[in-house]
């Protein structure tokens, strides 16, 4: 990242993305931005998920007929480590391009495409996540680029977990 979009980021530029917790924003308290940037990730997609899969019933969802262990292996580790590292390297790509919130928006578009390759309605849902991940991502580079992998990685990791657990249990989601 440039000096400029440090000065930017640092400068407010993220506050396009005013209706997202200042927690998520400012790299002020780890923990709490982890826990907030979840929080602010996980119940908007739960509400997402509901919404979509009330317009579109019938569509076909995600199917992870793996053994328990490799699915929380799979869904909490893997993918989270995997996916925030690529989100990081592009944001990183797209700072050097774009302001600040586009990259973020950019970042999160890139991402509902790529779930919907597989499943048309999934990316409906994702891109919220990643939305946050991304801005989380943007304020922490700032401070470091450790704690710009990292803390996502940690809030993705609690986004899935639920989710793994779900499937898991054999409830459909």
């Amino acid at each position: 990242m440039s000096g400029d979009a440090f000065a930017e980021v640092r400068g407010g530029q993220l506050d396009a993305l005013s209706f997202l917790p200042k927690q998520i924003r400012e790299p002020r308290n780890a923990p709490l931005s982890v826990t907030v940037a979840w929080a602010t990730s996980f119940f908007p997609s739960i509400l997402l998920s509901l919404l979509v899969a009330k317009v579109f019933p019938n569509q076909p969802q995600p199917q992870f007929n793996f053994p328990p262990a490799l699915v929380l292996f799979s869904v909490v580790i893997f993918a989270p480590v995997v996916e925030t590292l690529i989100m990081g390297t592009v944001l990183l790509v797209l700072l050097r391009l774009v302001r600040p919130p586009l990259a973020v928006l950019l970042s999160a578009v890139g991402w509902g495409i790529a779930h919907s390759l597989q499943y048309p309605i999934w990316g409906l849902t994702i891109w919220w996540p990643f939305l946050v991940l991304s801005t989380l991502f943007v304020a922490w580079r700032q401070r470091s680029l450790l704690l710009a992998f990292g803390l996502p990685m940690i809030a993705h990791a609690m986004q899935n977990l639920p989710t793994a657990l779900l499937i898991i249990s054999g409830k459909n989601f």
